[in-house]
């Protein structure tokens, strides 16, 4: 359909349903505009700031039949992110009228005498068009063999508003009028069914998508103005931990190399944040790039077997206490979002507080 929606007045649900009659007619696009508002849930855009709006009849391009935006609200405004197209078989049949060669797929009937068609093809004039064109008649004649439906309906419809058409092939421009050419109409028994490919043509907008996820994953922490931080999801978030010793103390360093060994063979991205900054001070650093999740190692780690350290997560802040050959596991589990927080608290101990707070 063709009808736009309202640009001041989207749907209140963004995810337009597969079968939402009348505004989304093809089940393929309906489940492309479903893909694209997954996916961009997933790399962390909010579901509040996400609407779709369909293309009005003057902004249409002239190879789609329907298109809709994905269009994300910024501080600039909505901004269109993501464009979907229905493209119908328009590339397929305008290589077809300039070659004048069919491009369909063909799917042989079992009952080729029981199926039929409404066949709709231009019906020339010969004498009428030989007597305008001469000797380039044969041109025009060849061109309008191989039309396709869509394009006969179209030109059907000028030829019924203005009494003629025009199209161009091989270098000649051809107008024909009401007494050259009609449109005929009639049924055909079908022993193998023509099929033209339809396409589907999404588009995103990388560099925009990424500004929204910018914009829509920036918090600051309740009470304290000065802490900002990313709330990235942990698939797209550039590092997805820091490990981080609780000070210099050379004691921990044999575990910080064994967890970042063991996350760069899992090719878990993170960085490590051994500076002489206070952990609080270097969780707030963390948390203003985004990273996900933080392993603290500390004194506990050191003095009881077996060894163990904390996890925190980025956006609540709260930590949990796991083995140290397990936490480089349940990061990469993490990033990839074969896990969750949620799942790893209901799992694992909550961290209250370290209860050495020296080598012993």
């Amino acid at each position: 359909t063709n009808s736009p929606l309202d640009a001041s007045k989207p749907q209140n649900n963004p995810f337009p349903p597969y079968n939402l009659s009348g505004v989304i007619n093809n089940s393929v696009l309906g489940y492309f505009i479903g893909r694209i508002y997954l996916y961009l849930m997933k790399v962390g855009l909010s579901k509040d700031k996400v609407r779709f709006r369909q293309h009005m009849d003057n902004e249409m391009a002239h190879y789609a039949c329907d298109c809709w935006d994905a269009e994300s609200k910024t501080s600039y405004g909505w901004i269109e992110i993501v464009g979907c197209a229905d493209r119908s078989c328009y590339d397929l049949s305008c290589h077809s009228r300039a070659t004048k060669v069919p491009l369909v797929a063909e799917k042989p009937l079992k009952e080729p005498i029981s199926f039929y068609l409404n066949v709709v093809q231009f019906e020339p004039n010969k004498g009428a068009i030989g007597m305008a064109y001469k000797k380039d008649a044969k041109l025009a004649l060849e061109y309008l063999a191989v039309c396709d439906e869509c394009y006969i309906s179209d030109q059907e419809k000028l030829l019924s508003e203005t009494g003629e058409f025009s199209f161009e092939t091989e270098g000649k421009t051809f107008r024909l009028t009401k007494d050259m050419v009609s449109v005929k109409r009639f049924q055909k028994t079908l022993h193998v069914e023509e099929i033209v490919p339809n396409v589907i043509e999404p588009s995103f907008g990388i560099g925009r998508i990424m500004y929204s996820i910018f914009e829509h994953s920036f918090r600051v922490r309740q009470g304290d103005e000065q802490r900002t931080y990313f709330s990235f999801p942990a698939t797209v978030a550039p590092y997805k931990c820091s490990i981080l010793p609780l000070s210099q103390n050379q004691d921990f360093v044999p575990f910080v190399h064994q967890l970042s060994e063991a996350m760069t063979r899992l090719g878990v991205s993170h960085k490590v944040d051994d500076s002489s900054g206070s952990i609080g001070r270097r969780y707030a650093r963390s948390d203003e790039i985004g990273v996900a999740f933080g392993i603290t190692v500390d004194f506990d780690t050191v003095n009881k077997t077996p060894h163990t350290a904390t996890l925190r997560d980025r956006d609540s802040m709260r930590q949990i206490r796991a083995e140290v050959a397990e936490l480089p596991g349940i990061v990469g589990d993490l990033a990839n979002g074969s896990l969750t927080w949620a799942e790893v608290e209901r799992k694992y101990p909550i961290f209250e507080g370290q209860e050495t707070s020296r080598k012993e």
